[in-house]
Formats: structure tokens, C-alpha cells, sequence
């Protein structure tokens, strides 16, 4: 059964090339090339090696998943890399749809294998990085202070609360130590006078403040979120 919703297909070669059998078998190359390497060579561009895996395969099956769990953990993968993983899943699964183990077991080796050691440290601060994932939305360009460092992530508190971010997520601002206090102190100043209880002209306000790019406040923002603390009592 083929699942239309799916969008990775593998080609899976199982038998033999008929047309460069024939040609080999028969000599049929030697009217041009003297072998029939040469032949390949000059005439598809094929190696030694590619010509004679042609050879051995040809016929041409699609093998495609049948179920949206058996592709569920390639997802965060880059598309090269989820085709290697179903390539190598199949053939685990003797050239039949795999399952959603096989294919998980797969991935989890691929991870290892270009695993990035995770270098953040905690009370680094960093910008999120929205690239393709949606539940980062509105969140560009944001700081962010890194509280914990997993295996492939950071939990990371910013001024409305704590989020798990990929590293892939995350870029350091390389901020020094007094400036990263700095941030830190920022931080904690927005989140004790921000509330959604506020006018969204205020709260716009708080949220321009944690896209800042810099480790200060010039004299006006000082100014401004200072009036904000003392008008809710912080």
C-alpha cells in the first residue's frame, strides 16, 4: 500500500541488467573498445566498480512506507540523510518495508555518528534562530540564557519563560561574563513586569526589549522599562 502523504521513495535494485549483460556476454563492444570496461567508460562514464554493480542490478522496485510511524523519526533529519536511513532500513528488513524500529534503530546510529559535542555553557546567552521550525515562530532574533545542556539541545529561560532549543537553533552572542550578568539581569527585570494582563502597546515594548542585540539599555530604554517597574509595583 502506497501512502501518498509520504514523500520518500527508494529505489531498491534486486536483479540483473539484461542490456549490458547482452553487450558484455557477447562481445558486443568490441566493434569500438577492445574491453568492455573501456566500453562502459567511454560511453556511460562508469568505473570498473559502477559498470559491473549495473550489471547485477537493474530491475527497478519502489519500495514505500505504509505507515506515518515508520517515517516519524527521520523528520528532523536532512533529506540526503533520511535517504540513507531508509535505504540501510529496507535492506535490515530484507528488501521489504521496514518498521518503525528498524527505521528508528537506523537514525539513532546516524545521530551518533554526527553527533556535534554541545559547547554552551550554562549562562551563555545566545540568539534563537527560527530556520524551519514553526514552534519557534516569533521568537527570531531573540536572546536567550542557557539554564541547562542536554545531549542535542538547551533548555534556555528568556523573559516569558523556559524553552528546550536544537542546537541547531542556537547561535552565541559571545558575550563576556559581566556582559552575559548583565543580560541576565535584563532578563529577570522584563519577566517581573511583564503579564498579558498588559496593553499591547507595553507589552510590544518588553518583547522589543528581548530582541535587543546588545548587553545594555541606552538612557531612554533605562528610562522606559524603569517607568514600567514603577508603575506595577515591582
Amino acid at each position: 500500500m502506497n501512502c501518498p502523504y509520504l514523500k520518500i521513495r527508494v529505489s531498491v535494485i534486486v536483479c540483473v541488467s539484461p542490456i549490458l549483460i547482452k553487450l558484455r556476454d557477447r562481445r558486443l563492444y568490441r566493434s569500438t573498445h577492445k574491453t568492455f570496461d573501456e566500453y562502459c567508460l567511454d560511453r556511460f562514464g562508469y568505473n570498473r566498480s559502477r559498470s559491473y554493480q549495473l550489471v547485477d542490478a537493474a530491475v527497478v522496485v519502489d519500495i514505500f512506507p505504509t505507515a506515518e510511524g515508520q517515517v516519524r523519526p527521520m523528520t528532523k533529519l536532512e533529506p540526503q540523510e533520511q535517504q540513507e536511513v531508509w535505504l540501510r532500513a529496507v535492506e535490515l528488513a530484507g528488501g521489504k518495508v521496514p518498521t518503525g524500529r528498524i527505521v528508528k534503530d537506523v537514525v539513532q546510529r546516524i545521530m551518533e555518528r554526527t553527533q556535534v559535542p554541545n559547547t554552551y555553557q550554562i549562562g551563555e546567552v545566545c540568539q534563537i534562530l527560527v530556520k524551519d521550525n514553526p514552534e519557534l515562530r516569533g521568537m527570531g532574533g531573540c536572546w536567550a540564557i542557557v539554564s541547562a545542556v542536554n545531549d542535542f539541545s538547551c533548555t534556555v529561560r528568556m523573559w516569558d519563560g523556559e524553552y528546550t532549543v536544537g542546537l541547531q537553533h542556537l547561535k552565541s552572542y559571545e558575550y563576556l561574563p559581566e556582559e552575559c550578568e548583565q543580560i541576565q539581569s535584563l532578563s529577570d527585570r522584563i519577566s517581573r513586569v511583564y503579564s498579558d494582563s498588559l496593553e499591547e502597546t507595553v507589552k510590544s515594548l518588553l518583547q522589543l526589549l528581548g530582541k535587543l542585540n546588545r548587553p545594555y539599555l541606552t538612557e531612554l530604554e533605562e528610562k522606559l522599562l524603569s517607568l514600567l517597574e514603577s508603575e506595577v509595583k515591582v
